[in-house]
C-alpha cells in the first residue's frame, strides 16, 4: 500500500475520534497516556503507521474513514475515458485515453460551446417588426 497525504476531512474525523473515543487520550493534557507525549494521531499527515491502539479500538467506530485509510485504492489512479469509457494510467492531468478520443471529445465540447453561443448570440438580435423588412 503506498502512502498518501490525509485530507483535510481525514484529519478533522481523527482528531474527534482521538479526542472523543480514544481511552489514551488525555483531555486536559493533551498527551497519550502510555506514551506520556502528545498523541501521535493528532500531527498525523501521511497515512501509513498508525498508533496500534487507535487502529484497532478507536478506527472501527467511522467505518467510512476506516476504508479510505486501510484499503488500497486504484480508483485514484485509473481514469475513465471521457468519449470511450475505457479505463487508463492518466499522464499528469490528461482526461482522455488516446490522441484520437481527445480530438473526437474536443470536437464535442467545442460544438456545444457553439450551440450556446448561438443560442446567446438570438437572444440578443432585433426583430423588426413584420413588413418593414
Amino acid at each position: 500500500m503506498s502512502a498518501r497525504e490525509l485530507t483535510r476531512n481525514e484529519k478533522k474525523k481523527i482528531r474527534s475520534l482521538v479526542t472523543g473515543m480514544c481511552a489514551n487520550y488525555d483531555e486536559e493534557t493533551g498527551l497519550c497516556l502510555p506514551l506520556d507525549t502528545s498523541c501521535y494521531m493528532l500531527t498525523k499527515c501521511w497515512t501509513g503507521a498508525y498508533c496500534r491502539y487507535f487502529e484497532k479500538a478507536v478506527l472501527p467506530l467511522n467505518p467510512a474513514l476506516e476504508a479510505a485509510l486501510t484499503t488500497e485504492s486504484i480508483s485514484t489512479e485509473l481514469r475513465t475515458c471521457a468519449v470511450c469509457g475505457k479505463a487508463f494510467y492518466p499522464e499528469g492531468r490528461q482526461t482522455y485515453c488516446s490522441s484520437r478520443c481527445k480530438a473526437e471529445g474536443n470536437r464535442k465540447k467545442s460544438r456545444e460551446r457553439m450551440r450556446k453561443m448561438r443560442e446567446k448570440s438570438k437572444e440578443d438580435c432585433y426583430d423588426l417588426p413584420p413588413g418593414k423588412a
